[in-house]
């Protein structure tokens, strides 16, 4: 524009503003090579306060030829329990995707869709995720949504010596205590098994790791974590904003009570669901089944899965 063209020198010449011209476009996609998801921590450290990162444009999808030796003979359900935080799966699934196929892990990603009525029941949702995930898929990863692991040095191979637990209390962002099994923690199917999955007892947000922490030890099972990493509080970005999304921490009737208590009958052989349907879904090129769950609750047995 005729303003514009008033601030360049009288002189200027064809290829300085070529120049010009490409500068400002490699700086505009650097910018935003940056500023997508799934290329890193958002600036400030590991821990978003925010919104994820905007999505990167698709990149073609990585998938290992059936016969490929070198991704190896087993293959990860991720089981990813969820309900109604999109931003977060839209960030999850393609950078998950694309972290596992780098490290030549076979995996297939499960979102686990909580869609009935009831409280949000995370130890449920992956045992149905784990009933449902077929015979293809060996073990399991039980994997928060709004935590991405940043360091490639972190292990998601098949954990033969028993339950591996990848976000470990010194590396997680939140949670620091010695007995934590949250966040992500991978599982032979096997291994499951002999715990008898997680207890369907927890309703609301919280405890039911703490529950499966004693069922791993029970059944004479040793957790592990990763060593050798240096990444600390870093190692993983936290997504989940908690002025945004508030977590259903409400303890009713005698919920806090038996919060606490092991539950020695329920897991894998009580759960009570009906898979509403089963969808195939891209994110970005990332492949993803979703499973609309409907969970079922025993009103006497356990009061506190309804809000009323």
């Amino acid at each position: 524009s005729p303003p514009l063209l008033g601030l360049l020198p009288g002189r200027l010449s064809v290829f300085p503003l070529f120049f010009l011209a490409l500068l400002l476009g490699f700086a505009s996609l650097l910018w935003l090579q940056l500023s997508c998801s799934g290329e890193g921590p958002v600036p400030g450290g590991g821990q978003s306060r925010g919104a994820p990162r905007q999505p990167c444009p698709p990149q073609a999808p990585l998938l290992p030829a059936e016969d490929e030796p070198s991704w190896g003979p087993h293959r990860l359900a991720l089981l990813v329990p969820f309900r109604e935080r999109f931003e977060e799966l839209l960030a999850f699934v393609p950078y998950m995707h694309r972290f596992l196929s780098k490290k030549r892990i076979r995996h297939h990603i499960f979102v686990l869709n909580q869609v009935d009525h009831f409280r949000f029941n995370r130890a449920s949702l992956i045992n149905v995720g784990f009933l449902e995930s077929g015979n293809d898929t060996d073990y399991i990863a039980m994997h928060d949504v709004d935590l991405l692991p940043l360091n490639e040095q972190l292990d998601y191979s098949f954990p033969e010596a028993g339950p591996f637990h990848v976000a470990s209390p010194e590396l997680h962002p939140l949670y620091h205590y010695k007995t934590y099994v949250g966040g992500i923690l991978l599982l032979t199917k096997q291994h499951y098994e002999m715990c008898n999955g997680m207890s369907n007892r927890f309703w609301g947000w919280g405890r039911e790791d703490d529950e499966f922490y004693r069922r791993i030890k029970g059944a004479g099972l040793q957790v592990r974590r990763p060593s050798g990493i240096t990444t600390g509080y870093e190692t993983f970005q936290h997504l989940h904003d908690p002025a945004w999304r508030k977590r259903d921490q409400k303890r009713i009737a005698a919920q806090k009570q038996e919060q606490f208590k092991v539950d020695r009958e329920g897991g894998l052989n009580n759960v009570r669901y009906r898979i509403e349907s089963r969808t195939a879904l891209s994110v970005a090129g990332a492949p993803c089944t979703v499973l609309n769950i409907l969970l079922d609750c025993d009103t006497n047995e356990t009061p506190w899965c309804t809000f009323g």
